[in-house]
């Protein structure tokens, strides 16, 4: 394989959110609307921004200590950062939290008062952008998303700093938990990874969705039962189909299931072969904190964190030890890269 050049920039800054063996096991605390939503549902009433930086604290304050790097947006988590502890790498959300339900295509928006290199102000190693995406939609409508993140691409590249990328699948109009789906799914999940695997996006990192919905994998322990859309050696079949289809490093998310589905997944993405770099894990390990959170404040949380919440992080930083593979071996490993500029 001939030498790789990454620039100086990109390489410190994927190193800074990785561990020490090249393998990037971040916590992601990004979630805005959502957990917003969940806790006031849970306690009742409204909640301050104070209240979502005070959840965001305490999650960072704990889980960073076992993790490689954090996920944060600089809305509600800036003051969070100051907790996290030392040698943690830091991403910063360039995206606003959802969509304008009332346009068709779930068309992407970044944070009107934030650019890249007042991210990088704010102390981010690199920038993560989500966005909805449907290889199949009409012409007109991917057009824009491309030409989206081509832009937040070339601002990355200009600031020298990693660009993370997590499209999401979604077909209007299907339950995107649901069986139809679940067949789908696999060919969704590859399709983008093929298309943002082009250099014209600037993407150095895809963070993307685990390529099946194990709740539909015949046998698995998170199968629900009745109708399947995959047996394992098909599932195994769409991990492997998957990977091949980009040569950029990548990372699992954790789409919000429970923390043993979770590690279920990335069992079976170890066992299929698939060189994935590492997780951007959320939920799966705190949202059980959530209830916890809204009923007994920010101290109760913080004390079910240093007991549940460690424990999920641990159950699946194993995981990830043994499947995992250094993000640059996707280029060779580090001897084969060469560090430019």
């Amino acid at each position: 394989m001939p030498k790789v050049k990454i620039t100086r920039g990109k390489f410190n800054h994927i190193q800074a959110c990785a561990d020490d063996n090249g393998i990037i096991a971040a916590t992601a605390m990004d979630q805005r609307g959502s957990l917003k939503k969940s806790i006031e549902k849970l306690r009742g009433q409204s909640i301050t921004d104070a209240d979502l930086t005070d959840f965001k604290k305490r999650v960072t304050k704990v889980l960073t200590r076992y993790s490689s790097a954090i996920l944060m947006d600089p809305e509600y988590g800036l003051p969070a950062l100051e907790e996290r502890a030392p040698g943690t790498g830091v991403l910063l959300a360039y995206e606003k939290t959802g969509y304008d339900a009332s346009l068709k295509g779930r068309l992407p928006d970044l944070l009107p008062e934030w650019s890249v290199r007042r991210l990088l102000e704010a102390g981010a190693d690199a920038i993560k952008v989500l966005i909805y995406y449907n290889p199949f939609d009409t012409e007109e409508i991917n057009l824009v998303k491309h030409a989206f993140l081509e832009r937040v691409g070339a601002e990355c590249q200009a600031l020298d700093v990693p660009f993370f990328l997590e499209p999401l699948a979604y077909q209007d109009g299907m339950d995107e938990t649901g069986l139809e789906f679940a067949r789908k799914k696999p060919e969704y999940v590859t399709r983008y990874m093929q298309e943002f695997s082009q250099d014209r996006y600037g993407v150095d990192v895809l963070k993307v969705e685990i390529p099946i919905n194990i709740a539909y994998l015949e046998g698995s322990r998170a199968f629900k039962g009745g109708e399947s859309a995959y047996d394992r050696q098909a599932a195994i079949e769409h991990f492997k189909v998957a990977a091949a289809a980009t040569h950029k490093p990548f990372i699992y998310l954790s789409a919000g299931v429970d923390d043993d589905i979770f590690r279920e997944n990335l069992e079976l993405a170890a066992e299929s072969g698939t060189p994935f770099s590492g997780v951007l894990c959320g939920r799966a390990t705190w949202k059980e904190g959530i209830p916890i959170f809204a009923k007994g404040g920010g101290d109760a949380l913080e004390e079910w964190l240093l007991d549940r919440g460690v424990k999920n992080v641990q159950a699946l930083n194993e995981v990830v030890q043994k499947g995992g593979k250094p993000w640059y071996d996707r280029y060779g490993g580090l001897d084969n890269i060469e560090v430019v500029g």
